[in-house]
């Protein structure tokens, strides 16, 4: 059975749900795609049959970042109080129920912090990982600058949020951001494995077992991402984070002054 949540859709297989983003060309986030997609967690959170999901996206690229160009994007400025972005972000982090990410290509930005939500990766070969973030004169948003040290401690999360670089997949493995490298065309089957092994346990003892690992995460990434979201709105009022967002439609690296 597949049900549709705008841009994802989730298909229950036994005690797994498969959820497959399809935004293409890059599987941009948006406000309305995580919207859709926090929704669909929450119902399976409330779906007895399903024990564990498998987070996965169509096409080439697992998820580009967000979206710079949206009427609701990171550069529209279009927000007060509240980045609208990261209050559904916060609702990923709320589920009940153990995710495994099947990475196929980039995690980039908001796509990291997505890849991030789940409680186990596997990579493709061909993945890579990056906050780059100060490259486009930006602070680390989408609970990054939280949920990175804690997967892999405050020194690689650091040299990744500091140098903006790609990490590899085998890199990544070493680093403990991903669990297991998996080939293109196994990625998605090895991550439904995983899946089904957890699903195996019994599922009261599994929740409640997760729900000590990372109970106070959801509370941990609405702190950070309202620290982010200060920082991120002086730094968009500045002549660097445009030079940033022209940088990247140009395809360039940014030339940044410090204003």
């Amino acid at each position: 059975m597949t049900t549709q949540y705008g841009d994802t859709s989730v298909t229950l297989d036994g005690a797994v749900a498969v959820l497959e983003i399809s935004r293409p060309p890059n599987n941009h986030v948006s406000v309305e795609m995580v919207r859709d997609l926090a929704d669909a967690f929450e119902a399976l959170d409330a779906e007895p049959a399903c024990r564990a999901l498998v987070l996965a996206s169509a096409g080439r690229v697992f998820c580009g970042g967000a979206d710079l160009h949206a009427p609701s994007g990171i550069a529209s400025g279009n927000f007060d109080e509240v980045n609208p972005l990261y209050t559904q972000a916060v609702r990923l982090f709320s589920n009940k129920k153990p995710i495994v990410a099947a990475i196929q290509g980039a995690a980039v930005g908001a796509g990291l912090g997505l890849a991030l939500v789940a409680d186990f990766r596997v990579a493709a070969p061909e993945a890579r990982f990056s906050a780059n973030f100060v490259k486009l004169g930006f602070h680390p948003g989408f609970g990054i600058s939280q949920t990175l040290p804690r997967l892999i401690g405050e020194q690689k999360a650091a040299l990744m949020m500091l140098t903006g670089r790609r990490v590899k997949a085998e890199e990544a493995l070493e680093f403990g951001l991903v669990d297991e490298v998996a080939t293109l065309e196994t990625v998605r089957a090895r991550a439904v494995a995983l899946a089904a092994e957890i699903a195996e346990g019994a599922p009261l003892a599994v929740q409640s077992t997760r729900l000590t690992l990372r109970g106070a995460l959801a509370a941990a990434v609405k702190a950070q991402t309202d620290h982010e979201f200060k920082e991120q709105s002086w730094l968009r009022q500045t002549a660097d984070f445009a030079e940033g967002v022209r940088s990247v439609a140009e395809r360039r690296p940014g030339v940044f002054a410090g204003k």
